[in-house]
């Protein structure tokens, strides 16, 4: 399978090519950040970010783990970290920078076998791994045993006034999608990705999809800008 994103950390750390990250929309809509922040350390990471690390406790499941970052920071504190990502070239990377238990996974494959824990991980918009409304209440109600609590990074998109991301989320709506549910691809050099679904909701979105699942939000920390963390419990 190709890995874009794999192959992009892979040069990061490799190389020190710190080239752009290519995200597709399925209507044609691109954007590009650059890559280095998923190398940073905390004290580069997002205030909301640095302010939310508080309340993780016990072992963590860091979901997505990218380079590694998150889980080489608690590792740092003394925490029991497992880290999974389904991108091959992450899970290379994040073990090759120092994590002790990385695994090749994705979150629809986390069940009792890897034991309880008492955070659930999700940084760098990572709640948008739950893919949309109906797999996001099952995947939620599976980590209700496992998991004592979730904090998880999300992106209020409901405060967005670009003509463009708010025609995508009329067309979500009329497709009895979530606004905020992406239809998306990555792209790194001559590789790109199977199309994937990513989610993105404000904070009573995100009330309202976890309603029912036996979670409910505790905590949220924001500031201007779009990018929120929540802790659900």
């Amino acid at each position: 399978m190709s890995d874009p994103y794999g192959a992009m950390l892979i040069d990061a750390v490799e190389r020190q090519a710190f080239e752009q990250e290519i995200i597709e929309r399925d209507d044609g809509f691109f954007d590009t950040s650059t890559i280095d922040y998923y190398l940073a350390p905390f004290r580069r990471w997002d205030a909301v970010e640095r302010r939310a690390l508080r309340y993780v406790r016990g072992r963590v499941l860091d979901v997505g783990c990218g380079a590694g970052r998150v889980a080489l920071e608690l590792q740092a504190r003394g925490r029991e970290v497992v880290a999974i990502d389904p991108s091959p070239g992450a899970v290379e990377v994040t073990r090759g920078r120092g994590v002790r238990d990385v695994r090749l996974m994705r979150l629809e494959d986390v069940d009792a076998s890897l034991g309880g824990f008492g955070t659930v991980l999700m940084y760098g918009n990572n709640f948008g791994l739950l893919g949309s409304r109906s797999k996001a209440r099952r995947l939620l109600r599976r980590l209700r045993p496992l998991a004592e609590r979730i904090v998880a990074g999300s992106t209020d998109v409901s405060r967005t006034e670009d003509p463009l991301h708010l025609a995508y989320e009329r067309r979500n709506r009329r497709r009895g999608r979530m606004p905020g549910q992406r239809r998306l691809r990555v792209r790194y050099r001559n590789l790109v990705s199977p199309w994937f679904d990513f989610l993105q909701v404000s904070p009573d979105e995100m009330s309202d999809l976890i309603d029912g699942t036996g979670w409910s939000v505790k905590r949220l920390f924001g500031d201007d800008g779009f990018y929120y963390v929540a802790v659900l419990a």
